[in-house]
C-alpha cells in the first residue's frame, strides 16, 4: 500500500437528485463516484422500491452510485413518480443505509500474467511494480460487486486504491474471454461473456459468473465481497467453475 492509498479524499458531500431520462424512466442520483456510502444507499434504495411495488414501475436497475427507474407514463404520471421518490428520499438518510443483507465474500481463483493476462507488463510499468508483483498486489484486499451491468452477469468491482486509478487502453480490444479480470480507474471487471473492450487485461478467473441455466444464473450479487486468490495455470485447469470459498457476511 502506498501514499496515494492512504491519502484522503474528497470531502464526502453527498446531495441526492432526480433526473428524467426520455418520456419513460427516472434516475435517481447518490454521487458522481465511488463510494461505499453511495453504492449502498443506491443499493437500499433499489431494494425499498421492490418491496413498495409501486403501480406503474416496470423496472429498476441499480447501479455504482443511482437506480434507473423505469415507468409506465400511462399507468403513473411523471410527475407523480418524481413525487413519490422525493418523498422516499426525504423519508431517510440512505447515506446511512447498512450493506445488502444476505450478502457474502467469495475467493475466486486467478491466474494473472501470460496468455492469461497480456496487458500484465503494460500494468506492471504503470503501476511501477515487477509483473510478478502485479498478481499480489491486485489480490491483496477483498473488493465489493457495486454492480451487474453492460452484459449479462459482467460484475463491476470497486475498492482497489488510487495507485490503480489506471487510464483504460487508447485502443480498443476486439474481444476478450469470459472470466477474464480488467482493470482501470481504480475497478475490476469480470466479464461473464466473450465482450470487446478498452480495459487493461491482467488475468482470468476459471469460476463461471453467469449460467443461464441455473435458478440462480449470476454467481455474484451486487454488495457482495470478493478476492482473489492468484493460481498456477495448471492449478486453475483442476478447478471446478466455483469459487474457492464463499462466507455468508451477513
Amino acid at each position: 500500500m502506498t501514499e496515494r492509498d492512504t491519502a484522503p479524499e474528497t470531502p464526502f458531500a453527498p446531495a441526492p437528485r432526480i433526473a428524467a431520462v426520455g418520456e419513460a424512466a427516472l434516475l435517481v442520483t447518490f454521487g458522481d463516484r465511488w463510494d461505499p456510502r453511495v453504492n449502498r444507499a443506491a443499493l437500499a434504495f433499489d431494494a425499498a422500491l421492490a418491496r413498495r411495488n409501486l403501480a406503474g414501475v416496470t423496472e429498476t436497475v441499480p447501479t455504482i452510485a443511482s437506480v434507473l427507474v423505469r415507468f409506465d407514463p400511462l399507468v403513473r404520471a411523471p410527475h407523480v413518480l418524481r413525487q413519490d421518490l422525493a418523498e422516499m428520499l426525504a423519508a431517510r438518510d440512505w447515506y446511512d443505509a447498512p450493506p445488502p443483507p444476505g450478502r457474502r465474500r467469495l475467493t475466486l481463483p486467478a491466474v494473472y500474467g501470460g496468455d492469461a493476462g497480456p496487458d500484465l507488463a503494460e500494468v506492471a510499468d504503470l503501476l511501477g511494480l515487477r509483473e510478478d508483483q502485479v498478481g499480489d498486489a491486485h489480490a491483496e484486499r477483498a473488493l465489493t460487486v457495486a454492480m451487474l451491468g453492460f452484459a449479462p452477469g459482467c460484475a463491476y468491482l470497486a475498492g482497489l486504491g488510487a495507485t490503480w486509478d489506471l487510464p483504460r487502453r487508447k485502443t480498443l480490444r476486439p474481444s476478450v474471454p469470459a472470466g477474464a479480470i480488467l482493470v482501470a480507474v481504480r475497478q475490476t471487471v469480470l466479464p461473464a461473456n466473450p465482450m470487446p473492450t478498452g480495459w487493461r487485461w491482467i488475468g482470468r478467473t476459471p469460476a463461471r459468473t453467469f449460467s443461464p441455466e441455473a435458478s440462480e444464473p449470476f454467481l455474484l450479487r451486487p454488495g457482495d465481497e470478493v478476492s482473489f486468490a492468484p493460481v498456477t495455470e495448471a492449478e486453475a485447469a483442476r478447478l471446478g467453475p466455483g469459487p474457492l470459498a464463499t462466507e455468508v457476511l451477513a
